[in-house]
């Protein structure tokens, strides 16, 4: 079964927060691109919701088309007047509109067959697409007399955008009413939970969408002109399997309370859908434990996301409902309890389930929610609305296997169109990697060829092709690697065997996509980092010459030096300097090191800080890292930070402030602008760095998903608290009482700025360098005026603390034990990228450093 790889990045799951005050309504959603477009009307039209479309001259701009004509009727049995009149396209046509703000919008087509003398609307085949999506494929009304709604939610990231109609061979094609409207930015949150196998699922903004049901579930209709965005709620009578199992609930929607600054708010679902649900009857039956089941048709070939809403409003008591959710047999969401995720009744909750289509294969849905065995409270389950939305395809169509530029989607695509992440990733790599061995095995001499230094460094660097079909190119390396290349020293392959034990198994300190990192002694045992490609992995091959050309140009105190190289028997071989005291992340959390104090991670965020802004104004053109994160971020001896693994760097082009390129990055790191907009500068650098500021104080993982849901994504949690000003609650338990107020004051406000949603408004690594400066002095003044009284801090690395520091530390356990879990490291490691990059690839070299001691 083929299946699709989608970003691992990261704009991490949306955080909702616990209410604690009565329900508080935001202010109207505004959209700033609104374009309401009533085609062929000569008059303006107020539909029933209020919304002002525009006449046929006022949207004539719009359009672009060579044979067209515009049709009306005085009345006809329509919901809308909108309805009355229609745009009949015999040529292709192309509504064309510039955006004020890309992002998610609405896209709504409507269509009535309306009777006229051009053409039998009956009978008008046509297809719809967008810049990049299929909207409709072959598209006709059937017979059918009734007006009706297309609705799609696409995330628009090009200032221009446009909707095609392209009429089939002796037909036509017709629109009545155009809707583009812009959506808010959280209306679909990069991450997800997944159905099979059970983990998270992120990269929902790289697809399109079209909601195929949407319920108020146990409540009524909810018309456009009563949401908060314009959609409307159907009832769930139609889909309910056993009405006699299900028991509706309606209560005022005063009653729901929205958590305060939270990401959910009335533009996620009205008040209406949470006062509202369907509970478990008194059914009389022998097994009070069944399920409420609701059924649904579907199409087989496409994946679906499922949002479902939920707000505990029959509980009389905390923590007295515990209940499971169940999709087409699956567990879905397991021992929910609203209560105590939400630490209050009447507080709306959502969960988003992607649903891969092999789970629908046969064009059915089934949501099913039934109580849990855990608890003491009622057997009782719940579900107050219920959104599926279809799921754009491999070749991004939401209607039939072709795309808009023609490619045809494979029947093993279709069946795995939104398959679960982690499997995708095993299964492409196994795939991947079984199609390099066999071809290795087969000419291993073109390997040789292609891949060896000789072959891909020269033309990069040097331009000097013909150097090494030199007779004596051997006996030259040395001088030409190290004065051109600026490589460094040349190591023999016999040299680098001797020195890592023959590549000993026990010397591996690092395993990636590109091969195994080790550590070795040369000379006079000055120990270094040994780095050697395997011929396999292309991602590494690609990642090493990103490597090679960026440490080849660059020299700094805060960054990771390389050594030298060894180009030998088609190896291809880094040394780098060693870094004794491995990523900064293992000295945080998830290690059992002793920590450090305030003053050490302050120096070791301005050393870092350093090596960012060298990196981005050191030379001439300014390079971006695309990768700043704890475990890229190595200690030495003493504790000196160096930022490492170049292998996503980009150089930026001169003249210009960003680079277009795919997203790559890490989960919890991503700047969401970038992700948007796919455009990279060094701004992206400076919110990752943000992140890592945040890790420092608080101690714990970018993402989490082993937390509660409002507490996944560090940077939304955390900077939630800061804007309360209870920043101070979540820090490092360990750091309590030990840093000056003013001086964490800085830092969180340097860590805000970073994370700003737009980089005009983040700040430069230089003015990040000084901030944090700053607040390294305050805390050295703190800590002088606390020594006077108390005999000090001590500021040595923790690698020397003494025996009555090792007490302490020993004696803090409990603080230790009170952060939040720790990210399994399966979960945490790797950046994640469009091709699905991991910790085990290229870019992480040092990633496994702190186990050092037991190898």
């Amino acid at each position: 079964m083929a299946l699709l790889l989608v970003v691992l990045i990261v704009l991490p799951f949306r955080l909702h927060v616990p209410a604690v005050s009565a329900a508080a309504a935001t202010a109207a959603f505004i959209p700033q691109d609104n374009f309401l477009i009533d085609c062929g009307a000569d008059a303006a039209v107020t539909s029933p919701d209020g919304r002002i479309f525009k006449t046929e001259a006022q949207s004539s701009p719009f359009l672009k088309s060579e044979d067209d004509y515009k049709i009306s009727v005085p009345a006809a049995d329509v919901p809308s007047p909108i309805y009355l009149s229609a745009r009949i396209f015999v040529q292709e046509a192309t509504y064309s509109f510039h955006l004020t703000r890309p992002g998610w919008h609405w896209v709504r087509l409507h269509f009535f067959p309306l009777n006229n003398t051009v053409f039998d609307l009956q009978k008008a085949t046509f297809t719809v697409t967008t810049d990049k999506y299929v909207l409709l494929h072959s598209f006709n009304v059937n017979g059918t007399g009734q007006a009706f709604l297309k609705e799609y939610l696409i995330n628009a990231t090009d200032p221009r955008f446009s909707i095609k109609f392209t009429p089939h061979k002796n037909s036509a094609a017709f629109v009545n009413a155009v809707e583009v409207v812009s959506a808010p930015d959280d209306v679909i949150n990069d991450a997800a939970s997944n159905l099979s196998p059970v983990g998270s699922y992120a990269g929902l903004s790289s697809f399109a969408y079209q909601p195929v049901y949407r319920l108020n579930v146990g409540g009524p209709l909810i018309t456009s002109s009563n949401d908060t965005l314009g959609r409307t709620w159907t009832t769930d009578d139609a889909h309910l399997k056993s009405k006699a199992l299900a028991k509706s609930v309606v209560v005022s929607a005063t009653v729901v309370k929205y958590p305060q600054g939270g990401a959910l708010t009335p533009l996620i679902a009205p008040q209406m859908v949470y006062a509202s649900a369907v509970e478990m009857a008194d059914a009389g039956v022998n097994n009070p434990k069944f399920n409420v089941t609701w059924d649904f048709n579907v199409d087989g070939a496409f994946g679906y996301l499922l949002r479902l809403h939920f707000c505990d409003i029959v509980s009389k008591a905390l923590n007295n409902l515990y209940f499971n959710v169940y999709v087409n047999g699956q567990m879905a969401i397991s021992d929910l309890d609203l209560s105590h995720t939400l630490g209050a009744l009447a507080v709306p909750y959502y969960k988003d389930i992607v649903v891969n289509s092999s789970f629908v294969s046969n064009g059915a849905l089934t949501v099913q929610i039934g109580p849990s065995n855990l608890g003491s409270g009622d057997l009782n389950a719940i579900l107050n609305g219920l959104e599926v939305l279809k799921m754009s395809n491999t070749v991004d169509s939401l209607d039939g296997e072709f795309g808009v530029d023609g490619r045809k989607e494979s029947a093993g695509s279709r069946r795995g169109t939104v398959a679960a992440v982690g499997f995708a990733m095993m299964f492409g790599a196994f795939v991947g990697l079984g199609a390099m061995v066999i071809k290795w095995h087969k000419r291993p001499q073109d390997w040789q060829k292609r891949n060896s230094f000789s072959s891909w460094l020269l033309p990069v660097h040097a331009g000097d092709t013909s150097f090494m079909s030199s007779k004596n190119a051997g006996s030259h390396k040395t001088n030409f690697y190290s004065s051109t290349l600026g490589l460094g020293r040349y190591f023999s392959f016999a040299e680098l065997q001797e020195a890592t034990k023959n590549f000993d198994a026990n010397a591996i300190i690092g395993v990636g996509g590109f091969g195994n990192v080790y550590i070795a002694e040369i000379d006079d045992g000055t120990k270094v980092a040994v780095k050697r490609g395997n011929p396999q992995s292309e991602q590494g091959i690609t990642e090493f010459q990103t490597e090679i050309q960026m440490l080849s140009k660059l020299r700094h105190r805060h960054l990771v030096s390389l050594i030298g190289y060894c180009d030998e028997n088609s190896e291809m071989i880094l040394v780098y300097e060693f870094m004794s005291n491995g990523p900064f992340r293992d000295h945080l959390y998830g290690k059992s090191l002793p920590p450090l104090t305030w003053k050490q991670r302050l120096e070791i965020c301005i050393g870092a800080a350093r090596g960012l802004h060298y990196l981005h104004t050191g030379t001439a053109q300014g390079i971006i890292h695309r990768d700043v994160k704890t475990t890229n971020i190595l200690l030495d001896d003493n504790f000196t930070a160096k930022v490492a693994d170049f292998g996503l760097s980009k150089d930026t082009p001169t003249g210009q402030g960003h680079v277009s390129t795919a997203v790559k990055g890490s989960f919890g790191y991503l700047d969401p602008e970038y992700f948007r907009r796919q455009q990279l500068t060094d701004k992206s650098d400076v919110y990752s760095f943000g992140v890592v500021l945040l890790e420092c104080l608080c101690a714990r993982p970018a993402i989490n998903p082993q937390l509660p849901r409002e507490q996944v994504n560090l940077a939304d949690w955390a900077m939630q608290w800061k804007r309360k000003g209870l920043l101070d609650k979540i820090i490092d338990p360990l750091l309590v009482g030990a840093i000056n107020p003013e001086s964490m004051k800085k830092f969180a406000e340097a860590a805000e700025k970073c994370l700003a949603e737009h980089g005009v408004d983040r700040p430069t690594m230089g003015d990040v360098l000084w901030n944090l400066e700053y607040a390294l002095q305050l805390q050295e003044a703190f800590s002088q005026g606390k020594s006077n009284e108390e005999g000090g801090e001590s500021t040595k690395p923790s690698g020397t603390h003494n025996s009555e520091q090792g007490g302490s530390v020993s004696g803090s356990g409990s603080a230790a034990d009170n952060r939040p879990v720790s990210l399994p490291e399966e979960i945490n490691k790797g950046p994640a990228e469009v091709q699905a990059i991991d910790e085990h690839s290229g870019t992480a070299m040092f990633a496994q450093f702190a186990n050092l001691n037991g190898r």
